[in-house]
């Protein structure tokens, strides 16, 4: 749990039971539920031992693991001065960049419709326009926005002295080769489309990839359809007959030849790793790293090879948070050990806060519904944490979760099990909604043996990583 001191200064977090013995003494109240943090009554900053906390990221395309550690020095078994690195808390941030980079193509798709249309809109903007230093396309930005917005609320709730930070390069070109196909395929994107056609009839034989019918039209089809994140390589090409391609559409290749796997094994033999997330994971690296240094802490970043040997020498599995636990320098020739894995990860998944849009447009891009032009209705906006008491009815109880406002007044809430319409009378605001929500999860990547291990070995002064 976070820990602030009277004057809101950042102290060392504490274990569970030990805020809850000080929030039933009245010696302290609830600043924040989620992430849980409390706040001392009556002990200052300079009243207490703060000797300072490490946040350590493994930065990833999908999520991003965060862990906050303490570093003991102690005496090891030859009589030298070792470090015992314990996790305190892991957290696990999801972000949505699949997501922003939907909506985009999407409204470039509504776009591009008007235009075939020859309907009033702005003309197309050229791609290799010139763009300000540092710009990122919105999926990526969100990326860092959204791991910087995390690392600076826990900068203000714990006192971290340094920041870790796994600073790993992808070689773009390992991805590349397909060994399985043994084709040279890395130089027929460079021709034209007349090429591209000759190489898959050639490739294919003139026949169709998923019924293997001859003597009839074939189409061109993506086995990893582009609204699904497919690309235009040739790994992802094939000849599709008209009826199977219009079956397969966009359905995944694996549910559309899930009653056929030796032809299922055949197609996909030919497909590459995606490039999109380790294209994604080169272009932040940097402006993640930049965006650190900001925080006036002192940033050290890491190669992954280094992780990787850490990780792998303390028996753990592949993870982010454990990942995050195992950045930076571990000597285990000296002895230095990482002592403790929580066994809880607290989970905070990217939602966003809103909408821009103005209207709500059907399938064509067009406007079909206005919508309100503000968020808050009644006091309360879409994402808040509420209590909700309800005196009668079907839900009669009290209730916490988050609530989906209604310029009626009829708000919506969403509890861990139900979901129901209550009115504002009813509601009391526990937290103004920031763009995240929050769970918890087991570090089920963990075996028994692992967990039994890293949770018996704790340090003297507690247990403060088990959230």
């Amino acid at each position: 749990m976070f820990v602030l001191a009277k004057g809101g200064e950042p102290l060392m977090p504490c274990h569970p039971a030990r805020a809850r013995e000080l929030l039933a003494g009245g010696r302290a109240v609830v600043t924040r539920r989620a992430p849980f943090t409390i706040r001392l009554k009556h002990r200052t900053r300079a009243d207490s031992a703060v000797e300072g906390v490490q946040l350590r990221l493994d930065p990833g395309s999908k999520a991003t693991g965060i862990a906050l550690t303490d570093e003991r020095h102690r005496i090891g078994p030859k009589g030298r001065i070792v470090v015992a690195r314990r996790g305190l808390i892991t957290i696990e941030l999801r972000h949505r960049g699949q997501q922003i980079h939907g909506g985009m193509m999407r409204r470039a798709a509504h776009r591009r419709r008007r235009r075939s249309a020859n309907l009033r809109y702005r003309a197309p903007r050229h791609d290799n326009r010139r763009r300000p230093d540092g710009w990122l396309p919105p999926s990526l930005r969100h990326r860092v926005d959204s791991t910087m917005s995390v690392v600076s609320r826990l900068c203000r709730y714990a006192p971290v002295v340094e920041i870790h930070v796994e600073q790993v390069a992808f070689d773009t070109t390992a991805f590349a080769g397909d060994k399985r196909s043994g084709t040279q395929e890395a130089t027929v994107p460079t021709y034209g489309a007349s090429e591209v056609r000759a190489f898959l009839r050639a490739k294919w034989r003139r026949s169709c990839a998923y019924c293997d019918a001859t003597g009839v039209p074939l189409d061109i089809d993506h086995v990893r359809a582009r609204s699904r994140g497919g690309t235009d390589r040739v790994s992802n090409l094939v000849l599709a007959c008209v009826p199977c391609n219009q079956a397969k559409g966009t359905t995944p290749v694996q549910e559309f030849l899930a009653d056929r796997p030796a032809l299922l094994e055949r197609v996909t033999a030919q497909l590459r790793r995606p490039l999109q997330d380790v294209a994604a994971t080169n272009t932040t690296r940097l402006q993640l790293v930049k965006a650190l240094a900001a925080q006036h802490v002192p940033v050290h970043a890491w190669s992954g090879g280094r992780t990787h040997w850490n990780r792998s020498a303390m028996g753990l599995p592949k993870s982010h948070t454990l990942d995050a636990l195992a950045t930076g320098i571990i000597d285990h020739e000296r002895g230095d050990t990482l002592v403790r894995v929580p066994s809880q990860i607290l989970v905070v998944t990217s939602t966003g806060r809103g909408s821009y849009a103005r209207t709500t447009p059907d399938r064509f891009g067009f406007p079909r519904l206005q919508r309100p032009r503000g968020k808050v209705h009644h006091g309360y906006a879409t994402g808040d944490l509420v209590a909700a008491v309800v005196p009668k009815g079907k839900w009669a109880g009290r209730w916490v979760g988050r609530v989906a406002v209604r310029t009626n007044g009829q708000h919506r809430i969403t509890t861990l099990t139900s979901r129901f319409d209550v009115s504002h009378r009813n509601l009391r605001l526990l937290q103004r909604a920031d763009g995240h929500s929050y769970g918890f999860t087991e570090e089920i990547r963990l075996s028994g043996r692992q967990k039994a291990a890293y949770s018996g070995r704790t340090l003297k002064g507690g247990d403060p990583g088990n959230v």
